[in-house]
């Protein structure tokens, strides 16, 4: 069977192809694309696909299509977004170019899937160049997400993770979390503090306590509304971290929920060193 190819699907013509360029992003040493893109697609469609790296070189010139891929492991590539170039701009180690997102395309972001060996180091080539060497190995029939749910005891949320989990709807994650009372454990990795919370039936179960997070920062907690007031949410969104100490099913009564977390708070000393109050 004849391989589809991805121009077959985009329908670049024949012009256009010659303006067409591909970033292949790749680990850079600190955390990989496609962590990144789990976390915050938007990083991987801006900073990653727009950065204009320490030697000023410029990928991209003002005219082009971009297109943007993260790699999935063996040769094959989800497409995240195509831009076309408006602007490079004058920086350096920063976003280097004024770009537009080409809105005919969109329904294939995060949905195609090439399969392309790549053989050398430059992370950006022309696709006419290649073209013959690219093959549609699917589309996805909804966003791509390889994010299931881990396991209670494996839980460690970034507060972006956290909010995709509402945002995108991930099936795995919401039904984990609906029908649990637990005790849970946020901490701040800037300075080492915790805070030690419970979900009950009262607050919805896991799930609703954690959407409180997720819309606010602070779900309510005194110390926590303290921490952003001085430091900016930006400061709950890049430092907190969301765990789960202990789980239950909906039958246990939510006075023992309370006494473990009030155990908790003794362990860890939250009290005296940490976010809690009480």
């Amino acid at each position: 069977m004849k391989e589809i190819s991805l121009n077959d699907v985009l329908q670049f013509s024949k012009e256009e192809k010659q303006t067409v360029k591909m970033k292949l992003n790749v680990w850079n040493g600190y955390t990989s694309p496609l962590d990144e893109y789990k976390n915050n697609p938007e990083t991987v469609n801006n900073r990653w696909f727009l950065w204009k790296p320490e030697s000023g070189r410029s990928y991209f010139r003002e005219g082009e299509i971009a297109m943007n891929f993260i790699p999935l492991g063996n040769d094959s590539w989800l497409l995240t977004s195509i831009k076309r170039i408006e602007k490079s701009l004058n920086v350096i180690e920063d976003i280097g170019y004024e770009a537009t997102e080409v809105g005919k395309y969109r329904q294939y972001f995060g949905r195609v899937v090439i399969k392309f060996h790549k053989y050398f180091k430059s992370s950006v080539i022309k696709f006419a160049n290649y073209e013959d060497q690219i093959a549609v190995l699917e589309i996805l029939s909804n966003l791509y997400d390889d994010d299931e749910f881990p396991g209670y005891e494996n839980v460690r949320l970034s507060f972006d993770r956290l909010t995709q989990i509402f945002e995108r709807k991930k099936s795995s994650w919401i039904g984990a979390l609906a029908n649990q009372k637990a005790v849970y454990l946020i901490s701040d990795k800037k300075n080492g503090k915790m805070y030690v919370g419970s979900a009950t039936s009262q607050y919805g179960m896991l799930l609703q306590r954690w959407k409180q997070y997720a819309n606010n920062g602070t779900g309510g907690n005194q110390r926590l509304e303290d921490v952003k007031a001085k430091n900016g949410f930006d400061y709950i969104r890049n430092y907190f971290e969301y765990s789960i100490l202990e789980n239950y099913n909906a039958r246990i009564d939510d006075n023992y929920v309370f006494s473990r977390e009030s155990w908790w708070k003794e362990t860890l000393k939250t009290r005296e060193f940490g976010y809690n109050r009480n």
